[in-house]
């Protein structure tokens, strides 16, 4: 669908790609890796052509469409939430007319011999087919499944989008993006303001959707369970693997060391030639041999060996300073913006020493709790903080309270006591601030990288209850599994706010649950929230369907356990039927590749084939009614997967 040659890109003297090539095929779903800075979204505006490369080509096959969410836009606020995602469609209305236009012109014309009348005739065929292809059962349907899948309700979809903020707006953004379904989606970071719910939602989606997929994303879960293919930008070169995330953190290691290897052994020879030109240079009778090994020197293509994973290197907040037992105590709390309430009859209380999680759908009331905490605004009930309670926050705008007149070391080494101070270069390197960026004035830094700078200021406080208001959003892999070990050891209490399912994965042992001016309590971690909170879906869904009936009489109330088992037996069952789906959409996927390897092999053979070679031309036409009938069966099979697990 895309092909990539000889791709450069160059910014004044610096190269960040040179001589890269690969292609993106129609069911790739590929995740796009790198350091920040390495060129990711450099390479998502070539492919849109919104950018033009230094050399190579990009080729995008004919009529091909290709939907970009970038991490910025420009948003206006002119219509409500469903107008503006109405606007999705607006592609077919112009299908539509321009349909129109050329049927009006094959009435108005006489001329129908000609061949440029039959080319109209064939252009007004294949428009009106790509007109059926996309159209929509029921486009309402399909807004308003799109906009409550990314978290909005129904009551949000008549109000101004102008109301919303602008993560909000990032999500009508989505929305008409994937109302668009273009043959190949381009995301940048799309989770950064999603809820875990809305998440999950996208997930599924991504996965059954029959389009190509370029991801960028720092939510390791997240491109875990949508990608099969993963392409590494690192030193202006790539990495392709056709595997998933985790499979590649798996090779890649194994190349790293590889490289290694070869760069040491490349090292030695160097210093060795070297000293051999030193040894010898002003002796006559070694001349010749000298000058061949200087050439030698300058003709070696020297190894580069990738980026350092500073993943492993750890770092540990100071010792907690001893608190009381119950460093939070809520009771009875309630927080209402005038008419509005956004929570009410919250209770509970955490414990010194305990990890936990507040989760739920944004504007749930997660933030403003953590102010309620602060004491950064008014509310009614009672919250205790407990004795010698020392809070270390991060809020999502800790970056604009830093000094900006301060270098990025000097901020650094105004709050790092004791040791650390002489590891200060190795953590600003963990997170991306290593070299001369550490001589940076703040003033100059982008706000993400204001947002990691607050961090490591964090990272160095002696506290012993640590509220994180969505500290990841900012940060890559490498530098999100530092932070995640440095919480794993702190030997304090923890509130984080995130959505990042792997980030909070074997950090939190408690979930705080936001939802409908509620705050539950959950126990475990955020797999066993997640999975629990699956089974009380379905449970509310049978409530939901059954039907109405009068007060139940005493003797029916003895049934209660036996109902419980009848609930447990239709929960396996629906598990069965589900793990039978999956399996067919498998099989049909693995046949479907196989039959497409097929026709990619006979059309080698056809590029070659004579006019007798007519039993090549009769396979590929059988092949290829083969590939569309299981490619019909894989799409029924998808509807009906997703029917079971509704």
């Amino acid at each position: 669908m895309i092909s990539i040659q000889g791709l450069k890109v160059e910014f004044g003297s610096q190269v960040l790609f040179e001589n890269i090539s690969f292609v993106v095929n129609k069911r790739d779903k590929i995740a796009l890796v790198g350091k920040n800075g390495a060129g990711k979204t450099t390479m998502l505006r070539i492919i849109t052509g919104e950018q033009q490369p230094t050399g190579g080509t990009v080729a995008r096959q004919a009529d091909i469409t290709i939907g970009y969410l970038p991490q910025q836009m420009v948003l206006k606020d002119e219509l409500t939430v469903k107008q503006e995602a109405q606007r999705a469609f607006e592609h077919l209305q112009q299908l539509d007319a321009t349909i129109d236009r050329m049927n009006q012109e094959l009435a108005d014309r006489t001329d129908y011999e000609s061949e440029d009348y039959q080319d109209l005739i064939d252009r007004v065929a294949q428009k009106t087919e790509l007109r059926a292809l996309m159209q929509s059962e029921n486009i309402e349907a399909e807004i308003e499944k799109t906009l409550t899948g990314l978290g909005f309700e129904r009551s949000d979809f008549d109000r101004p989008t102008s109301e919303f903020s602008g993560g909000w707006r990032m999500r009508i953004e989505l929305a008409k993006l994937l109302l668009r379904r273009p043959d190949v989606l381009l995301l940048d970071e799309p989770t950064n303001h999603l809820d875990i719910e809305s998440i999950q939602w996208l997930e599924s989606f991504l996965k059954n959707r029959n389009a190509a997929l370029l991801l960028v994303s720092h939510d390791r879960a997240f491109i875990d369970n949508v990608t099969n293919r993963t392409i590494e930008i690192s030193l202006g070169k790539i990495y392709d693997y056709k595997v998933s995330y985790s499979q590649f953190v798996e090779l890649r290691k194994e190349r790293v060391e590889q490289q290694m290897r070869a760069y040491e052994n490349q090292q030695k020879f160097i210093h060795d030639t070297e000293e051999f030109i030193e040894r010898f240079r002003y002796k006559p009778t070694k001349a010749v041999q000298v000058q061949s090994r200087i050439k030698m020197l300058e003709k070696l293509e020297r190894i580069e060996v990738d980026e350092v994973d500073r993943s492993r290197m750890r770092l540990k907040f100071p010792p907690a300073p001893r608190s009381g037992d119950y460093p939070v105590i809520a009771e009875d709390l309630r927080k209402d913006y005038g008419t509005l309430n956004v929570f009410h009859d919250v209770t509970f209380t955490i414990k010194r020493g305990e990890k936990v999680a507040f989760v739920g759908k944004n504007g749930a009331g997660k933030s403003t709790l953590v102010k309620c905490i602060m004491g950064e605004i008014p509310f009614d009930g009672k919250l205790q903080i407990g004795h010698n309670v020392k809070i270390g926050y991060f809020a999502q705008n800790q970056a604009q309270l830093l000094d900006e007149t301060l270098t990025v070391h000097d901020t650094i080494d105004y709050v790092a006591v004791g040791d650390i101070r002489t590891r200060i270069n190795d953590i600003l390197g963990a997170f991306m601030f290593g070299g001369k960026n550490a001589d940076k004035k703040v003033k100059v830094l982008s706000g993400g990288e204001k947002s990691r700078l607050a961090m490591i200021r964090l990272l160095l406080q002696p506290v012993n209850l640590l509220i994180l208001d969505e500290p990841t959003n900012h940060l890559d892999m490498p530098s999100k599994d530092v932070l995640k070990e440095a919480i794993k050891a702190f030997d304090g209490t923890v509130i984080v706010v995130s959505h990042d399912r792997d980030f909070l994965n074997g950090i939190v042992n408690k979930v705080y649950e936001f939802g409908e001016h509620r705050v539950r309590e959950h126990l475990g971690g955020i797999y066993d929230f997640l999975q629990k909170k699956q089974l009380d879906s379905l449970q509310q869904l049978e409530i939901k369907n059954a039907p109405a009936t009068a007060s139940v009489p005493a003797e029916e109330t003895e049934t209660t356990a036996s109902q419980g088992k009848m609930d447990y037996q239709r929960q396996k069952e629906r598990e069965r039927r589900i793990r039978q789906a999956e399996k067919k959409v498998k099989t049909l996927e693995a046949r479907i590749a196989e039959l497409e390897q097929q026709l990619a092999d006979i059309e080698d053979k056809l590029s070659t084939a004579t006019s007798e070679d007519l039993n090549v031309y009769y396979t590929h036409s059988q092949v290829s009614r083969e590939l569309e009938e299981v490619m019909a069966q894989w799409e029924e099979a998808g509807e009906e997967l997703e029917k079971v697990k509704a």
